[in-house]
């Protein structure tokens, strides 16, 4: 069959091609010409490229991009994509043999997984900054809160007293888990593809090793197959990122509970707070509702990339290149909005305290450690005294008393009653035990309220968070130090022009 038809079809060109070219434009293009600059390199120094062919070559690059204006660059479908729009600026520049010299050893597969791995390496650093810095702001919280009361729940009702600055460990802990996911996801794209080509590397024996660190990768991803079809790196990020998004979503939604009007656990400043258009009395902690949002737009996001790589073949193939890139991005991008207001939330609030006793008492929650006291001071079995308790507490809450109110005798009566001969705990004990600061000090097991243990845990978290920054910087430098290295010996060549 004759096909007189021309590249690009009109439908093709706008669904695909076009988007696809904006794309690159917005988020790629640095990517690009880092490439280009140290497969360029290497070129010269495995003898593939003469010096003076180097010298045309950069600064043929260098001027086609010197006054490139992004926004100004339409997609016309005179070219496929971003990469032939170059290599034909190139060719204009250069003629076609030297400017096709550049090439050798390489196929748009291992600069594209290149290009990406490039730009989430960069997302996820930054992310991990941030999540670093909120780590830091929700430590120094939990040690000013180490003594604050809060009411800790359990099926969506009053359980125990604890402290704020034991409920902020707990997500402490679980941000250091996140931000170790990270470090590992980070670890897993810090591999680079170039030097695989199409699939099966090439036959030019070109120094891959040289390129990676060119371009400030720890090291090569070594089976050229796998650095095209193998796109866990992408799979691996999104899940850590969906992750962090799910464990802050829950933590939101205990701000959205204690900021309420009925518990009112949480104050949150008139900076934080919009008021109604019609209702004079509204303080709407909104923030609240944003960071829910934007967390579960995140989360999304992130789900949208694992779903696009679900059920795809093992091989190269679009469902993770460009447009599934993009819209991974986005995630980032959201994320970072969140962190960014979580944190400076995460500043301003404030537990309000009488509202927090106050419900500690109605709700009868340090009963549980009255019955705890009994075993250990009355040589009771642990099932009497928690029957016991039980018993008080129904009785209490059905008469509205408190451990502060109830008189001494029904607590004795109830005693007797229960285990056949009075209590040896007086008045003045029995009402020690029931308060809250006598709660929270006896509970000095590892990872408990108590000041001891919650001091160590604070301690231990805060060496773990030095060690993540560390991990961080070290690679940051590494990029800079590579970067610094394409330029110095890039100018030479440049500078001959």
């Amino acid at each position: 069959m004759r096909d007189f038809s021309i590249f690009p079809a009109a439908e093709f060109k706008d669904a695909v091609l076009a988007p696809l070219f904006e794309g690159f434009k917005r988020h790629h293009r640095h990517q690009l010409m880092a490439i280009h600059h140290a497969h360029g390199i290497m070129l010269g120094e495995c003898g593939w490229l003469k010096p003076h062919e180097m010298h045309a070559i950069f600064d043929a690059l260098a001027d086609a991009t010197r006054d490139l204006d992004p926004a100004t660059l339409t997609y016309t479908g005179a070219h496929e994509d971003f990469f032939f729009w170059l290599e034909d600026q190139l060719r204009q520049r250069l003629g076609p043999d030297l400017a096709g010299r550049l090439h050798t050893g390489r196929s748009r597969n291992d600069i594209d997984q290149t290009i990406f791995k490039m730009a989430l390496r960069t997302r996820l650093l930054s992310l991990l900054a941030r999540v670093e810095s909120l780590l830091a702001r929700l430590l120094l919280r939990a040690q000013q809160g180490a003594a604050t009361l809060v009411v800790a729940y359990t099926h969506g009702q009053p359980a125990q007293p604890t402290t704020f600055g034991h409920y902020l460990a707990a997500l402490v802990e679980m941000l250091l888990r996140d931000a170790d996911r990270l470090l590992h996801a980070l670890k897993t794209v810090d591999r680079c593809s170039m030097g695989a080509a199409a699939i099966t590397t090439s036959g030019f024996g070109l120094d891959r090793a040289r390129v990676a660190s060119l371009l400030g990768f720890a090291e090569v991803q070594e089976n050229s197959y796998g650095c095209i079809a193998v796109v866990d790196y992408l799979a691996e990020t999104y899940a850590a990122v969906k992750l962090l998004c799910l464990g802050l979503g829950r933590f939101v939604q205990d701000l959205n509970v204690w900021t309420g009007f009925e518990v009112g656990h949480m104050h949150v400043p008139n900076a934080f707070v919009q008021i109604s258009s019609i209702m004079p009395q509204k303080r709407n902690p909104v923030p609240v509702e944003h960071l829910r949002l934007m967390l579960s737009l995140a989360a999304g996001r992130a789900e949208t990339v694992l779903t696009a790589l679900h059920n795809t073949p093992f091989t190269d193939m679009n469902d993770a290149e460009g447009e599934v890139q993009a819209a991974g991005y986005e995630a980032f991008d959201t994320l970072d909005r969140a962190l960014v207001l979580l944190t400076g939330f995460m500043e301003a609030v404030e537990i309000n305290e009488p509202n927090v006793r106050r419900h500690i008492a109605k709700a009868c929650i340090t009963i549980t450690e009255v019955a705890d006291t009994l075993v250990r001071e009355e040589g009771i079995s642990f099932r009497q005294a928690h029957e016991l308790a039980s018993d008080l507490a129904r009785r209490m809450i059905a008469s509205a008393q408190t451990l502060e109110t109830l008189p001494i005798q029904e607590f004795e009566q109830a005693f007797t009653h229960a285990i056949g001969r009075p209590p040896g705990i007086d008045e003045a004990r029995f009402r020690h035990i029931a308060t809250p600061e006598h709660f929270i000090a006896v509970r000095e097991t590892l990872g408990g309220p108590g000041p001891k243990a919650l001091a160590a845990s604070l301690q231990r978290y805060g060496e773990t968070l030095a060690d993540i920054t560390a991990a961080r910087r070290t690679y940051e430098v590494r990029l800079t130090s590579a970067e610094a290295e394409r330029e110095r010996l890039a100018a030479p060549i440049t500078a001959c022009a």
